[in-house]
């Protein structure tokens, strides 16, 4: 009879046989160049779409030297849609940010009836096209529209003046502050505030103390893209506004008169402090999420620790 011979198990940590070694190295040799592959297509791709675009911005700005470019941007047109965007965000980034607090709040710590039919209405504004919400607004606040007669009746115009531009602001701007807050909140749960109750917090205490500070940082990145939205929006702005120099002329606006008037070292120039305010945005964006990865790690190692 023949006997069979034990085969004795590769002892755990022990060298691969050869065959298996080399397949491993070619598969991680081959992970490396789809890797440098991916990354190579997405740097060209930045590079093509957003970084020329944004050198060139500048590069036309200064084509005709820092006198011109210093007349473009203190233009009294320029100067006027400048504090007509500023304006617009000053008003409609606060109004946002109590919305979006109140929104997310209530969605993610309590449970109503029509609480599917406000978060649909929060994406509303994702869903529908800019320029049918200037229309809407024209419908409604027009002249010709349902409440046209009652607003001339009574010598109120929110169409083709600054009250429609702060509307149509608010309502593309909206759901930034929310949409930032809501995963965040419904991930936290509500075990603190509920606690925070029992130990005889009243609801604001509660509200400021313990909901607050759990949200700080997505509260901030929501308003900085909120308001980054608020002046950089055209289509339901360029609806409402009727185009009237120096009074309803946001700089997106002036930037649009200026390049159709081929006056394209102005438009670049006014263009470029837009591209700076973008500038600015993505560093505060990129603190804010440094920020808040460093907590993340911070607490994931406290909860180790403990």
């Amino acid at each position: 009879m023949s006997s069979v011979l034990p085969v004795s198990p590769v002892p755990l940590g022990a060298a691969l046989p050869r065959p298996a070694a080399a397949r491993r190295k070619k598969a991680q040799a081959r992970q490396r160049w789809i890797n440098a592959l991916l990354a190579g297509v997405a740097l060209l791709f930045l590079t093509l779409f957003l970084f020329v675009p944004l050198v060139s911005v500048f590069v036309q700005a200064f084509a005709k030297g820092v006198d011109v470019y210093l007349d473009a941007i203190t233009h009294p047109d320029a100067l006027a849609a400048v504090k007509l965007t500023l304006l617009a965000a000053v008003i409609s980034v606060p109004l946002n940010l109590v919305f979006g607090v109140a929104a997310a709040w209530a969605i993610a710590k309590f449970d109503f009836r029509g609480k599917s039919v406000l978060i649909t209405l929060i994406d509303l504004p994702f869903s529908v096209s800019p320029v049918i919400a200037g229309l809407i607004y024209v419908l409604v606040f027009g002249l010709q529209g349902w409440l046209g007669p009652w607003l001339r009746d009574h010598d109120l115009k929110i169409i083709f003046a600054v009250p429609g531009i702060v509307l149509a602001t608010v309502f593309v701007t909206f759901p930034f502050v929310a949409r930032e807050l809501i995963p965040l909140m419904q991930a936290q749960g509500k075990e603190q505030e509920e606690a925070a109750l029992v130990l005889g917090a009243s609801g604001w205490q509660t509200f400021w103390h313990v909901t607050v500070p759990n949200v700080k940082w997505a509260l901030l990145y929501g308003v900085i893209l909120c308001n980054a939205r608020a002046m950089g929006e055209f289509g339901a702005v360029s609806v409402v506004s009727g185009h009237i120099r120096s009074q309803t002329n946001t700089m997106p606006l002036h930037i649009e008169i200026l390049y159709n008037e081929y006056q394209f070292a102005a438009a670049f120039a006014v263009a470029s402090l837009l591209a700076g305010l973008a500038l600015v945005t993505l560093v505060l964006k990129a603190l804010v999420e440094r920020r808040v990865k460093a907590e993340l790690r911070a607490q994931q190692a406290a909860e180790a620790g403990a």
